[in-house]
């Protein structure tokens, strides 16, 4: 199984008793981690083994592997909320120490540096880890630039055609609609003329029906002398008297003949 490679951090740490900052390089494996510290004039080394972060882990009761990630996070970015320290140690030495807060409890933990045996050098590798990590920043922006514009063209084109498709909608929809408003049009027309049509047919079929109405609920005129007539001889009592003669005269006849 490969060894992982390790991680490479650099912190610009701005100190509060200090003018001028100081720079942290880390350099982070899985179970130990190396500081490489410089002001630019003098320069300090912390190697930290396995032995000296498994106590550390264990006198904090946490895995070995959370107390190294824990300390990349705080050196690998300065944290506001955390109060970083770089005191003497005496003989030359320092104390790098940084604060952060656990369930509440504000805790406090401390590296002793010692001075570099080659300040030059060291001072050299950490500018020359920034340069490259200034080169790689570079290429990284260059690449994004150029990822950007990329997807900016593409975005351009994808407007431009979605205004291309929205438009020709609006004209699809513009032709739909006079097609059917035409349509509508004819149609009414033709229910208006159809509607007219039945109505006259109504209006025709009614006429006959109101003259034959009236023509049944019309009585005969009788005048008040006939009527007044008709009604005396209703009161009139009837005899023998009134009967026609001509029906005895047809039965005298008819005697006669049988003679």
């Amino acid at each position: 199984m490969e060894t992982p490679s390790p991680k490479h951090t650099c912190l610009k740490l701005q100190l509060k008793e200090a003018q001028q900052p100081i720079y942290v390089k880390g350099t982070w494996f899985e179970s130990r981690f190396d500081l490489s510290i410089t002001d630019g004039l003098n320069a300090w080394i912390c190697h930290a083994s396995e032995e000296q972060v498994r106590d550390r882990a264990a006198q904090w009761d946490q895995p070995v592997s959370e107390y190294v990630a824990l300390a990349e996070r705080y050196l690998g970015f300065q944290h506001p909320d955390s109060a970083y320290g770089f005191a003497d140690a005496g003989d030359g030495h320092k104390r790098l120490s940084w604060t952060f807060e656990k369930e509440g409890t504000k805790l406090e933990w401390r590296w002793k540096c010692q001075p570099s045996p080659n300040s030059k050098q060291t001072t050299a590798a950490v500018l020359d880890f920034l340069m490259d990590a200034n080169v790689g920043l570079s290429e990284e922006v260059v690449r994004k630039t150029q990822s950007f514009e990329r997807l900016k063209v593409e975005a351009e084109k994808c407007l431009a055609q979605s205004e291309k498709l929205t438009n020709e909608k609006i004209e699809f929809e513009s032709a739909i609609y006079a097609k059917f408003l035409g349509v509508l049009n004819s149609k009414k027309a033709k229910l208006r003329e159809l509607r007219d049509k039945i109505s006259k047919q109504e209006i025709a079929g009614k006429l006959p029906e109101e003259e034959e109405a009236s023509s049944d609920q019309t009585e005969p005129f009788v005048s008040i002398d006939e009527k007044s007539e008709d009604e005396s001889l209703k009161d009139l009592p009837v005899t023998s008297k009134d009967v026609p003669r001509t029906r005895s005269r047809g039965r005298g006849r008819k005697r006669a003949a049988d003679n």
